[in-house]
């Protein structure tokens, strides 16, 4: 089957985070003006950014396109297309409906557009790769420090409850002292938002010593705990509000996990039938 590519104004975002301050430069601009981008030539593009004119065609080449004219007419075919490429905001075109609609409506669609782009970021191929090792680890080791802590430990139970032997520990020492158990072919689910603790860093190294597989989930970021990871999953979230971009990846993380959650029930009949069970015996218990 055929994999349609990642929208323009998508993948520009995406990339943002690792681009070099010319090319942010040019990304936001595009960003923010994708509706105006047909009434600037490269020329006059560079000129407004204060750039040179090669910036913009590197730029424009960067992303597998011929030139700017090529990545001026593809985000102008994904403009016609509803809009589905605009990119996210909490701030929703002027209209009819008081603040507290407005506000409700921007950030319906802006979860909407970053749990979309979270989608098109992890590629079905990799996201396979990762459920069958999950699956087939003999252990599932989970570990998350502060916020990322809670949707670990909240992953790590919805895998207890498919019938897998889950270590978690929110807490880098009790983890480490774990690790003495870990076997090849064990999982470690890595949670960061921004992959850049050096206790993680620290743990994940040594289970890959005792030949486990480490799985790092963290913003799409060139950061050391992806980089160094066996496979990894990806969030995208922007917003200019802080408070909002955080909404945005507490929101695609759990999208990412649920998804991940349905496929490992698909895997195997078996854990699909266990997870069965053990609702049924939760359920018995808060009843009695």
């Amino acid at each position: 089957m055929k994999i349609a590519p990642m929208p323009p104004l998508l993948k520009i975002r995406s990339e943002r985070d690792q681009m070099s301050a010319i090319e942010r430069r040019i990304a936001d601009f595009i960003l923010d003006n994708a509706h105006l981008l047909r009434d600037y030539s490269s020329q006059q593009l560079a000129s407004a950014l204060g750039v040179s004119q090669s910036s913009v065609v590197k730029f424009s080449q960067k992303f597998g396109f011929k030139g700017y004219p090529d990545l001026k007419y593809s985000i102008g075919q994904a403009l016609a297309r509803n809009g589905a490429d605009k990119p996210a905001t909490t701030t929703p075109a002027d209209g009819d409906g008081d603040e507290y609609t407005r506000l409700e409506e921007g950030l319906r669609r802006s979860k909407a557009a970053a749990e979309e782009e979270t989608r098109l970021l992890n590629p079905r191929a990799r996201v396979e790769e990762i459920v069958a090792l999950v699956d087939g680890a003999g252990k599932v080791f989970v570990c998350g420090l502060g916020d990322d802590g809670l949707f670990a430990r909240e992953f790590a139970m919805r895998l207890s409850l498919l019938g897998m032997l889950v270590v978690d520990h929110a807490d880098p020492i009790l983890m480490m002292a774990n690790l003495s158990a870990v076997r090849p072919g064990d999982v470690l689910l890595a949670f960061s938002e921004f992959g850049q603790l050096p206790q993680l860093a620290q743990i994940n190294r040594q289970f890959q010593a005792c030949e486990g597989k480490v799985v790092s989930i963290t913003r799409h970021t060139a950061n050391p705990l992806r980089a160094h990871a066996d496979a990894a999953l990806v969030v995208s979230a922007h917003d200019p509000a802080p408070h909002i971009e955080q909404l945005l990846y507490r929101s695609s993380l759990q999208y990412l996990l649920d998804f991940l959650f349905v496929l490992l029930c698909r895997a195997n009949p078996e854990r699909h039938r266990q997870l069965g069970t053990n609702l049924e015996r939760i359920q018995h218990l808060l009843d009695s």
